[in-house]
C-alpha cells in the first residue's frame, strides 16, 4: 500500500543534506512546514516552508520549549486515511493530513561531551522531536519517517519509484529504525540522570548502543554476532589487520582490563583465551615483553599483546619474531607502524583514547541480564593487613600488590607467581585451588629460571580453604603469599604460615573473576 506525499513537517538538528531531500519534495510539490532553524535555512536555500506557528496559529512559548507540541500537527500525523470519522474530524476542526515526517533530535549526547553545566544538558532533552517520530512510527501505515540524513537516499529512491508516494514495507522499516531512536535517546538521558543520582541499579534499566559491526560470527562459526558501543564507535582504533573477530574483542577487552590497572604508561600484559598467560611491569619496555613473553611462551604464541604504553622501532622488531594475532599500544610511532604492518593479517589498535569510568559491565543468559561495576579500581596498602610475624619489606609489599592485580583478572580459581613485578607462573579457572596452584607451579618450573634465594610471590584471589595449597606453594619456593581473608581457618592458616616462616598478607577484598 503506498502512500502519496503531499504535506511534510520538517524540524532538524543535523542539517547536513538537507538541500538533497528540498529538492525532492519541490519535485513532488510537497507542501513543508517547519519551524525554528531549520525554518530559516530552508528558507535561506531558496525553498519555501511555513513557519509552523503560522500553521497552527500558535506562537511558540516557554523559549521555543512548546513550538511542535499541537493537535493540528498531530492528527495530521496520527489520522488514519480511509478511517471515515477521522477524515470527519479533520475537516472539523480544519486540520490537514501530514504524510512526512523529518525529524532528528536536540544532541543530547554531544552536549554531555562538550560541556560539564548540567542545566545546559536538560535543556538539550528534545521533547517534541522524539513525540513527533513516535506518532508518526505509530502510524506507518499512512505516514512516513525519517530520523537520519543516512536515509534520505534510500526515501527519495522509494519516492521515485512510487512516483511521489512511500511503500508500505519501507514506511514499516522507516517506523521500527524510529522507534529503536526514540528508544536509544531516552535510554541515554536515563543513565545520564542514573549516575547523577548515583543510582547504578534503577528499577527499570534500557541498555543502549550504536552498531559498530556485525561479526562474521560469535566464538563459533555456528554463532551470530555484532558489537556495539555507546557512543558512535568504539574508544579503541584499529590500524591495520584483518578484521576483528569476537573471540578478538574478547581477548582485547580482557588485556586491557589489566593495562589499566597497571602504574602510567609502564607495562606488558599478553593474553590467550581471555586469560593472561604473562604480565610484566618492568619500566624497560624490551625487558617488560621479554618478562612477560617468559612466563608463558608456547600460550603466548597467536595471542594478544597489550602495551600500556606507547610502541616503537625496537619493541616492533620483537614482536614481529613471533606470530601474534593482534598488538595493543597507546599509540604507535611511524617506524613500528612500517614495520609491523609487513605483517598484512596482524592487528594493530590504537588504546590510547579509551576510557574507562563509569563502566558496568553486562552478561546476558535467559533473557535476564546480570549487571556489575568493573573491579579495576588501584588498590591502596589500607586495603591489606600483614597477618605473619615475618614482615615484607617496601619492595615486597609492592611485588605483592602487583601479584594480586594479576590474580583479580585471571578466571577462578586463580593463582599467580611472580617474581620482581613478573610473572612466572599462572594457573587459572579450576574448580580446585589446589589445582590452580599445581598448574602455576608446572608453568614456572617449565618456563623459569631462578635461585634459591629468589624471592617468589604467591596470589590467591580467594582464601585457602585448607593448608595445602600453601604447603604446596611454599615447598615449591613460595615465600611470600596474599589472599583474601574470611576463611573460617583464617587463624590456623596465619599459624601454619609463620610454622612455615614465610610472609602472609590479606586483603580485606575478595577478587573472583568468572
Amino acid at each position: 500500500m503506498s502512500n502519496k506525499i503531499k504535506r511534510a513537517i520538517i524540524s532538524l538538528s543535523d542539517k547536513s543534506e538537507i538541500k538533497l531531500i528540498l529538492k525532492t519534495l519541490k519535485k513532488y510539490k510537497v507542501d513543508v512546514l517547519s519551524s525554528g532553524g531549520t525554518s530559516k535555512e530552508i528558507k535561506k536555500l531558496g525553498f519555501k516552508c511555513t513557519e509552523v506557528s503560522e500553521y497552527t496559529n500558535t506562537r511558540e512559548i516557554l523559549d521555543g520549549r512548546v513550538k511542535t507540541l499541537h493537535p493540528m500537527l498531530y492528527a495530521g500525523i496520527l489520522s488514519k486515511r480511509k478511517n471515515k470519522n477521522h477524515k470527519k474530524e479533520l475537516r472539523k476542526n480544519n486540520y490537514k493530513e501530514i504524510d512526512l515526517v523529518i525529524v532528528n533530535f536536540y544532541p543530547f549526547e554531544q552536549t554531555l561531551k562538550s560541556t560539564k553545566n548540567h542545566l545546559k544538558h536538560i535543556e538539550n532533552i528534545d521533547i517534541g522531536g522524539p513525540t513527533l517520530v513516535r506518532a508518526a512510527a505509530k502510524n506507518y501505515n499512512y505516514t512516513t519517517v525519517l530520523t537520519s540524513p543516512q536515509q534520505y537516499k534510500e526515501f527519495i529512491l522509494d519516492l521515485e519509484k512510487n512516483r511521489g508516494s512511500t511503500s508500505l514495507e519501507f514506511r514499516k522499516k522507516l517506523s521500527q529504525e524510529a522507534f529503536n531512536l526514540t528508544a536509544y535517546y531516552d535510554s541515554v538521558i536515563s543513565e545520564y540522570l542514573s549516575i547523577e543520582n548515583k543510582n547504578n541499579f534503577p528499577q527499570k534499566k534500557t541498555i543502549h548502543g550504536n552498531l559498530v559491526e556485525v561479526l562474521r560470527y560469535g566464538e563459533n562459526p555456528h554463532q551470530q554476532s555484532a558489537i556495539y558501543s555507546k557512543s558512535k564507535s568504539l574508544d579503541i582504533f584499529q590500524l591495520s589487520g584483518k578484521k576483528l573477530s569476537y573471540n578478538n574483542y574478547n581477548d582485547i577487552y580482557a588485556a586491557l582490563n589489566i593495562s589499566k590497572t597497571l602504574p602510567k604508561n609502564i607495562g606488558t600484559v599478553i593474553v590467550k583465551h581471555a586469560n593472561p598467560c604473562g604480565v610484566s611491569v618492568n619500566k624497560n619496555k624490551i625487558k617488560s615483553y621479554k618478562e612477560a613473553l617468559s612466563c608463558d611462551p608456547i600460550s603466548a604464541f597467536g595471542g594478544i599483546v597489550s602495551c600500556n604504553f606507547k610502541v616503537n622501532k625496537k619493541i616492533a622488531l620483537e614482536f614481529s619474531k613471533i606470530f601474534l594475532e593482534v598488538i595493543i599500544g597507546l599509540g604507535f610511532d611511524k617506524d613500528s607502524l612500517k614495520i609491523l604492518k609487513k605483517k598484512k593479517n596482524l592487528r594493530l589498535i590504537d588504546a590510547s583514547k579509551l576510557k574507562v569510568h563509569n563502566l558496568i559491565n553486562v552478561t546476558s543468559n535467559f533473557n535476564s541480564l546480570l549487571l556489575q561495576n568493573v573491579d579495576n579500581k588501584f588498590f591502596s596498602k589500607d586495603n591489606f593487613k600483614v597477618v605473619s610475624k615475618i614482615k615484607p619489606s617496601k619492595k615486597i609489599l609492592n611485588d605483592l600488590l602487583f601479584a594480586f592485580n594479576v590474580c583479580r583478572n585471571v578466571k577462578s580459581n586463580a593463582i599467580v607467581l611472580t617474581k620482581n613485578t613478573s610473572t612466572i607462573g599462572i594457573g587459572s579457572g579450576q574448580p580446585s585451588r589446589l589445582d590452580s596452584c599445581k598448574i602455576a607451579i608446572e608453568k614456572m618450573k617449565k618456563f623459569q629460571k631462578y635461585n634459591d634465594g629468589d624471592i617468589i610471590i604467591g596470589a590467591s584471589d580467594a582464601f585457602f580453604p585448607f593448608v595445602d595449597g600453601i604447603e604446596t606453594l611454599v615447598q615449591n619456593g613460595v615465600s611470600a603469599i596474599i589472599q583474601p581473608s574470611g576463611s573460617i581457618r583464617d587463624k590456623e592458616i596465619i599459624k601454619f604460615a609463620d610454622k612455615l616462616g614465610v610472609i602472609l598478607v590479606f586483603s580485606k577484598t575478595r577478587h573472583f573473576k568468572h
